[in-house]
């Protein structure tokens, strides 16, 4: 059994270029919490083994998702879930005025960096 509290600092930037900071993990998934800030823009990336759920807690954004021929942008909000199946392509954005926080669960647990791949998305990274 694992308890912790969500850390201060930052533990880590992902490959798409938002602020993580690792919560608790398992053999079969991962947790953490992610931020973007005010007008950041991740990177458009596809994970390569893993699959994730993210759960909005603060702000305002936008996520692109692409999965074969299906294709989406949704409003991001808090209260909000969605998915990111494994091989679909997604980039995310702040539109608010603070940062943009979620929950998200990687499973199987993240690998390591190699497993995003980057993609062209409909936003340029910022």
């Amino acid at each position: 059994m694992q308890t912790k509290l969500l850390p201060e600092n930052l533990d880590l930037h992902a490959p798409d270029g938002s602020e993580i900071r690792l919560l608790v993990e398992t053999e079969r998934g991962s947790s953490a919490h992610c931020e973007l800030p005010a007008g950041g823009v991740s990177k458009a990336v596809r994970h390569r083994r893993v699959e994730e759920i993210w759960y909005f807690l603060d702000g305002a954004g936008e996520v692109w998702r692409k999965a074969g021929d299906v294709e989406e942008i949704v409003e991001a909000r808090p209260g909000l879930a969605l998915t990111v199946p494994t091989g679909a392509h997604f980039q995310f954005r702040n539109t608010g005025e603070g940062p943009l926080r979620f929950v998200l669960t990687t499973m199987p647990p993240w690998p390591g960096e190699d497993e995003a791949v980057a993609v062209e998305g409909p936003w340029p990274a910022a």
